[in-house]
């Protein structure tokens, strides 16, 4: 197929740190070849593409797009809306008007739907068009990928916070919980036991949407912790569930926000981690029981980057690149398969493989009563988070005998 003509780039879904390095991969390696005439990027993702709102990054410069490359959250802007046939019909009209005949769609699953749906209709009409997904999310749930570019940041946010967590928790005592991102996948929450260096030392305990979580469970696991160390650290998706598959924040209370899609709105909300402290106040007796909600912090948080998620989110742009232009191919999502201990390799997986569906958290990276995660897990986070992770150190000093006696 000749692809020859312009290229436009989008983005879509949540923003992460390091997103706009495979817009600058893919903006890059495109304008190197001379058959391109002209590189689009797309303001606020599908909306941008279906109101014409481009901005010519052909006349961007390298500098520039390097800097940009190392400045969190989408340069391009972003949107959550899902579209559906009719919804892509209006892209590619846009797309057949602009002589666009290749499009790169950075986003998560919906994102693959999309390109999925672009590409059928392009094929209809017999339109040459190359549509490509390349991967990117935070909850690392995109299926045939070992990992997915944005997630090693954020984990690294993860660690890094519930590092210095467990260090106040420890020194103050009582029970602190941690509610992280992740709808139906507990990647990012399972990161935080990363931060555990020393015997003792938090999260003592990690709940994952992958398994059903139990309130009387709960508490019994807290106090169990509480009354061994003096403390208690928990990291808690936002997405747990019961035993009937229900969001544990949807039982606790009612009239809760729903987003575009009808699903409860969690991350805009610190109501999981507040009704899980007075849960433990009340039935526990526990007066010091604090939570935060992470939310947005853990996504775009500027000089917190895995330098492995940067080199590996601007080679899957580049090679989204490659797949187009040098191999000739004419759709796919980008997927990154682990090679060895530690590196990787693109590939270009079929859309339908990716679209719309899930990746969850392996059993074996989850310990059997589900409340904490496995060693295997952790041999396969770490090269993720990047080098110059941050590490707690601890006094060492022996104790001084006492000279009084408790009844002198």
């Amino acid at each position: 197929m000749d692809n020859a003509g312009k290229v436009l780039i989008a983005q879509g879904g949540g923003p992460t740190a390091v997103i706009n390095q495979t817009l600058a991969g893919i903006v890059l390696e495109a304008r190197k070849f001379p058959r391109i005439s002209n590189v689009y990027g797309a303001l606020n993702g599908v909306e941008g593409i279906v109101n014409e709102d481009f901005i010519d990054l052909t006349q961007e410069t390298s500098h520039n797009l390097e800097q940009v490359a190392l400045t969190p959250s989408s340069a391009l802007l972003t949107t959550r809306i899902k579209p559906n046939e009719n919804y892509c019909k209006e892209i590619f009209k846009v797309l057949k008007a602009h002589d666009i005949r290749n499009f790169f769609y950075i986003g998560g699953n919906d994102s693959a739907d999309t390109v999925r749906i672009v590409n059928e209709q392009a094929k209809s009409a017999n339109y040459n068009l190359c549509a490509i997904h390349v991967p990117k999310t935070i909850d690392n749930d995109l299926t045939e990928n070992d990992h997915t570019p944005g997630y090693g940041s954020s984990a690294r946010f993860v660690v890094q916070a519930f590092s210095g967590i467990n260090l106040d928790t420890k020194a103050l005592g009582g029970v602190y919980i941690g509610v992280v991102m992740g709808r139906n996948a507990g990647f990012l929450t399972a990161a935080a036991s990363l931060a555990q260096k020393f015997p003792g030392d938090g999260p003592h305990l990690i709940y994952l949407p992958e398994r059903k979580f139990s309130l009387e469970q709960f508490l019994q696991d807290v106090k169990i912790v509480h009354d061994k160390y003096g403390y208690c650290v928990i990291a808690v998706s936002e997405g747990i569930k019961d035993a009937a598959g229900t969001p544990i924040i949807s039982t606790l209370k009612n009239n809760l926000d729903t987003d575009s899609h009808g699903n409860v709105t969690m991350s805009g909300t610190g109501a999981l981690g507040d009704l899980l402290s007075e849960y433990i106040k009340d039935k526990l007796a526990i007066n010091r029981v604090r939570s935060d909600t992470f939310g947005y912090l853990q996504r775009s948080f500027l000089g917190c980057v895995s330098d492995v998620d940067q080199h590996e989110a601007r080679e899957a742009g580049e090679r989204a690149v490659h797949f187009a232009l040098w191999n000739r191919q004419t759709e796919g999502s980008v997927t990154i398969q682990r090679t060895g201990y530690y590196s990787v390799n693109y590939h270009l997986t079929p859309l339908e493989l990716v679209a719309g569906k899930t990746r969850y958290m392996p059993d074996e990276f989850i310990n059997q009563t589900g409340n904490h995660v496995t060693d295997a897990f952790k041999f396969y986070v770490r090269p993720l988070l990047g080098s110059g992770l941050l590490s707690p150190a601890q006094l060492r000093s022996p104790r001084v005998p006492k000279l009084l006696l408790p009844n002198s």
